[in-house]
């Protein structure tokens, strides 16, 4: 989520008050506002079953901004504002793993990395382990955010995770330490290429983390640099542009287009001895969005950058974020962005002057089938292991493999490449020869 911050929140405040904006008064002055208090009084009348108030409201809330069908404009409850919140700061108390969602429907979570030095990495917790329970509370099929949330907590206090490996569960007990969210990677490839993969712009660290990795490439001669986008989803426009100043002298770096069609200038370069001026080859895919694509279009515009990879996700408009009196976020969509050049971006992405596929994620094999009786079982070998599944209740099945996990380093701010097996980093380091 991209937040535009500063003067442009104050400009968007005065904007509103000066439009006007609903009151609690207005609802009782429309048909439409009187039948909503109606329905709420009357769920609470009449409804068969006991009421969730905090549920309805909350899915008011969720209903008045659906039915703006922008998925950038969206309510964040309080439980998950507050892990947004410390995500944010890059510092809370943790375990020291990164985690995914075990199961296909994006539930559940499993361990996607152990970093040294953690809690976790101490008490011999692996990548691949999923979680069962946390405390007494069992999370096999709880949201990713909710195992977030049991899992983090102060720091020098404990926790009991029950883990699977393999099927078979296993019991630790945690001390969270403090834990700081880097966000950026680096390591040297041959011929002293260097190569800087920047995870995401929602850590209000990563611009420094990021000066800092530049810093380190010039103290090492590196006259060819790579920079890795590549599923970044974005976060903060001033984190991107700052990202963006460091290889351009001068120019536009990204202008914002409110409502009314108004164009203005967000952020210009600024020519620093710091800067980095050697070659530049940026790295991206579809999942690279918003800030990532500000990153890109500013340097592609300006012929800084050779940009390499697919074609990006499409996310050409900026948030301003609004807290709410329970303690949760509203990101409301206020102004669209545009590159250098004037290009708007939005649904359509930045297309890479050399185009080639990712090839680290793969289509896991999977099958599906029927016929069987409900709950019957059926072995078929796959790539010379067996494989056995269990049939619904209408007697169908499915099988999906596991999706192929990218090298990653349990080491923070160290990147793990594979170049061999990565086609886009590949052709980029043959572009820099």
């Amino acid at each position: 989520m991209t937040l535009v911050v500063g003067a442009l929140a104050a400009t968007t405040a005065v904007g509103y008050a000066q439009l006007g904006g609903y009151t609690q008064a207005d609802l009782t002055r429309t048909d439409t506002g009187r039948a909503l208090l109606q329905v709420l009084g009357d769920l609470n009348r009449y409804y068969l079953y006991p009421v969730d108030q905090e549920k309805v409201l909350r899915g008011a809330i969720n209903g008045a901004l659906g039915s703006l069908e922008d998925e950038f404009t969206y309510y964040s409850e309080p439980a998950s504002t507050a892990i947004d919140t410390e995500n944010l700061a890059g510092e809370f108390g943790g375990i020291g793993v990164t985690l995914v969602a075990a199961n296909p429907d994006g539930t559940g979570g499993k361990v996607d990395n152990v970093y040294k030095g953690g809690a976790a990495a101490d008490s011999g917790v692996q990548i691949g382990d999923v979680f069962v329970k946390i405390g007494d509370k069992d999370v096999l099929t709880s949201k990713l955010d909710e195992i977030v949330r049991l899992v983090r907590g102060p720091e020098k206090s404990t926790v009991t995770v029950t883990f699977a490996r393999d099927g078979k569960p296993y019991s630790v007990r945690l001390e969270r330490k403090k834990v700081t969210i880097v966000s950026v990677e680096q390591t040297i490839l041959p011929g002293n290429v260097g190569y800087i993969a920047l995870n995401t712009f929602y850590n209000e660290k990563a611009s420094e983390q990021f000066r800092a990795a530049v810093a380190s490439m010039k103290q090492r001669g590196v006259q060819k640099l790579i920079l890795d986008l590549r599923d970044n989803g974005g976060g903060l426009l001033n984190a991107g542009t700052d990202v963006a100043d460091q290889f351009l002298g001068s120019g536009n770096i990204v202008s914002l287009k409110d409502r009314s069609g108004r164009a203005q200038v967000y952020a210009r370069a600024t020519n620093r001895p710091t800067d980095y001026t050697g070659k530049l080859a940026v790295l991206v895919n579809k999942n690279s969005a918003s800030a990532s694509e500000v990153v890109a279009g500013a340097l592609q515009d300006a012929g800084r950058a050779t940009i390499v990879g697919e074609q990006t996700f499409g996310k050409g408009v900026a948030q301003i974020p609004v807290d709410t009196v329970d303690g949760g976020k509203v990101a409301i969509v206020n102004s669209a962005w545009l590159t250098p050049k004037g290009r708007e971006i939005h649904k359509k992405g930045i297309t890479p002057g050399v185009v080639v596929a990712d090839t680290r994620y793969t289509v896991p094999l999977n099958f599906s089938g029927g016929g069987l009786k409900p709950g019957a079982k059926i072995t078929l070998t796959v790539e010379g292991k067996p494989v056995t599944v269990t049939a619904d209740k209408e007697g169908k099945f499915t099988y999906t493999g596991e999706v192929k996990r990218p090298t990653r380093s349990a080491t923070q701010g160290e990147a793990a490449v594979d170049l061999a097996g990565d086609a886009i980093l590949k052709r980029a380091t043959e572009l820099l020869r």
